[in-house]
């Protein structure tokens, strides 16, 4: 499986530190940084849609977005057919954010959680899988609402 991660300037450091693990933990998985590649002030919305489109196009990949709050990048990924993203603050939320609503896009904010807690939601997203079942029926729903505008 591939694995899509990008960030704004709050967030490259985490980034980093999240690709490490990643690549050390996750074996099977491959990653790829959309960027950007320097602390340079940038655009969350261009990097979310960058990540993005990846996903869209590599249906059996996951994203990962950073920011600062997690809040800009939800909203930017969120704007976009096809994208199911979750902030996830927490361990939980992840594990349920991939069982039950197939999110495909995990949103993090870098100065709302440290690494080492960056590190286990990261693993709990990338770990679950989809349960279905009635979880697809309002999927079906989401799906509605999306195709509306």
């Amino acid at each position: 499986m591939n694995i899509y991660i990008s960030s704004d300037h709050a967030g490259y450091e985490l980034k980093f530190n999240l690709i490490s693990m990643m690549i050390e933990k996750f074996k099977d998985y491959e990653v790829f940084d959309c960027g950007p590649y320097s602390e340079e002030s940038v655009d969350y919305p261009v990097f979310a849609e960058k990540t993005c489109e990846k996903v869209l196009s590599d249906v059996q990949s996951l994203g990962i977005l950073i920011c600062g709050t997690g809040i800009g990048m939800s909203m930017a990924a969120n704007k976009i057919k096809g994208i199911r993203a979750a902030l996830c603050n927490d361990i939980f939320s992840a594990s349920l954010a991939r069982k039950h609503n197939d999110a495909n896009i995990l949103v993090l904010g870098s100065r709302v959680i440290g690494s080492g807690l960056a590190q286990e939601i990261v693993a709990s997203f990338l770990q679950n899988k989809f349960e279905g079942g009635r979880h697809s029926e309002r999927l079906a729903l989401i799906k509605n609402l999306e195709n509306r505008n």
